[in-house]
């Protein structure tokens, strides 16, 4: 891998680390910088969930009193993040190729469709917290990240605003924490048994912590409905995509 190879993942790993964090769509940014450097696709997909650990490094630096803010809650939270990025770091590993993908765009359209509907889907619940499903649900997108991720922060942001009153600015956060939670776990298991590049993810994990790091500031500057609702479009298009493709 060239010099300039390096560059461009450290580049492409600061705008995914931003956009990450913002809307959580990291990997449609790293993942085909990785394929564009040359890497195969499963080493491209382990070596982007090592480098997405930044992103979760580099947010937790810029907001660490809101995450412990979260209280012991976050303990379980974080326990289910972690097992859930264990599973899916051995489906990816073990599992016959395309186990999960048939089902992605589904399961990223219909998180969108519902951050896009949340406002009423909690009126609906009554504005209850429900706190059984949101851990259940919480498992199931970590699995997800650890497996792949495409779209894990979008699922992650439905989920959240759905299942718990948590508001769009602390779930941003929570997102990039948990989520950080099961790539790192993810990316353990990808460092003993799979193809990683280590060339490749220094570079992209290097701009990923800067991206994490700038994106709490932004989020603080964009309003909530605004950030909603981008997001959830963002998610159809990823949909879209990924069933396309």
């Amino acid at each position: 891998m060239t010099p300039v190879d390096l560059l461009l993942l450290a580049v492409a790993g600061f705008f995914a680390g931003l956009v990450g964090f913002v809307t959580g769509l990291a990997s449609i940014v790293s993942y085909p910088a990785l394929l564009a450097v040359g890497l195969p696709p499963v080493a491209a997909n382990v070596t982007n969930t090592v480098a997405m650990v930044g992103v979760g490094v580099g947010a937790l630096a810029n907001s660490t009193r809101e995450v412990v803010d979260t209280g012991p809650r976050l303990w379980r939270w974080t326990a289910y993040s972690a097992l859930g990025g264990l599973v899916g770091a051995v489906v990816l590993l073990w599992a016959p190729a395309g186990s999960f993908e048939a089902v992605v765009p589904y399961m990223v359209a219909f998180a969108a469709l519902a951050l896009l509907l949340q406002p009423r889907i909690r009126a609906l619940a009554g504005g209850r917290d429900l706190p059984g499903s949101y851990s259940a649900l919480l498992f199931v997108v970590a699995v997800y990240g650890g497996y792949f991720g495409a779209g894990a922060g979008v699922v992650f942001l439905a989920v959240t605003l759905i299942c718990t009153s948590e508001h769009i600015w602390r779930a941003t956060i929570l997102k990039s924490f948990l989520l950080g939670v099961a790539n790192l776990v993810a990316a353990i298991g990808f460092a003993a048994f799979g193809p990683v590049h280590w060339g490749a993810a220094a570079a992209m994990a290097l701009g990923a912590v800067a991206g994490g790091w700038c994106g709490p500031p932004v989020v603080r500057r964009i309003p909530p409905d605004v950030l909603r609702v981008s997001v959830a479009l963002a998610g159809l298009g990823l949909a879209v995509w990924l069933a396309v493709r």
